[in-house]
């Protein structure tokens, strides 16, 4: 079982067979120049600095058959599934459903709405749209995780300290031990993002684990090693 001896807040182990790697919202209409986040004046690099290290890592568990989940934050056109609170925030002309660079703000089928190209789901790897922070909340990710027998998440993606923090507090209340990648996860603001990591591993791991993708990578069986012996 591979172990990642260094993880914070002590070694994590998981089971290939168990395990997926679940990447959080890494859409167009956050990550790339030009696009929305950017449009409110956000530095997209900070975001952006995550694409290499999780292609890579991508690369990795594609090649030994770890499940992959991808995850896109947005809402219905006629904004039905999006709460007056949500709806309301945010400059007017810069709110969810108001044209933006690349589409409606954060609306399904729009092109800003997608994941990047370098980060393209595969067919067959199932991309959960969801209408909050929360991976889980009003989605059917904790149904398909179950069929599939799915107990360990590795998670990556956008925003450390929104859509990841949230996605993992959910899934802690669910009983799933989660490995939060800290390279492969980043936020606007370096500050929130080196906090975001450290209460997720404070007091034994409250919320899980915290480690780089290299470290994950450096304990995945090698292809060959997966292939039957003759």
């Amino acid at each position: 079982m591979p172990t990642i001896a260094t993880a914070r807040p002590g070694p994590y182990s998981f089971d290939i067979s168990t395990t997926a790697l679940l990447v959080i919202d890494m859409q167009r209409d956050f990550l790339e120049p030009g696009g929305f986040g950017e449009s409110l004046g956000n530095d997209v690099s900070q975001l952006r600095r995550t694409i290499a290290p999780l292609a890579a890592l991508l690369a990795d568990a594609r090649a030994v058959g770890l499940a992959v989940v991808h995850t896109r934050e947005g809402h219905l056109p006629d904004l039905s599934d999006c709460p007056p609170a949500k709806l309301n925030r945010g400059a007017p002309s810069k709110r969810i459903g108001d044209p933006g660079p690349t589409g409606r703000i954060l609306v399904r089928g729009e092109y800003g709405h997608d994941i990047i190209d370098e980060l393209a789901p595969l067919p067959g790897e199932p991309v959960i749209d969801k209408p909050g922070k929360g991976a889980f909340h009003a989605t059917d990710l904790d149904v398909l995780l179950a069929e599939r027998g799915i107990r360990s998440l590795l998670v990556a993606g956008v925003t450390t300290e929104v859509c990841v923090h949230t996605t993992v507090r959910e899934a802690n209340d669910r009983g799933y031990e989660c490995l939060v990648l800290a390279d492969c996860v980043g936020s606007y603001f370096p500050e929130f993002h080196r906090v975001g990591l450290d209460m997720i591993a404070a007091q034994g791991g409250i919320f899980g684990w915290v480690a780089d993708s290299t470290q994950v990578r450096a304990v995945l069986p090698t292809t060959s090693a997966l292939q039957p012996s003759s």
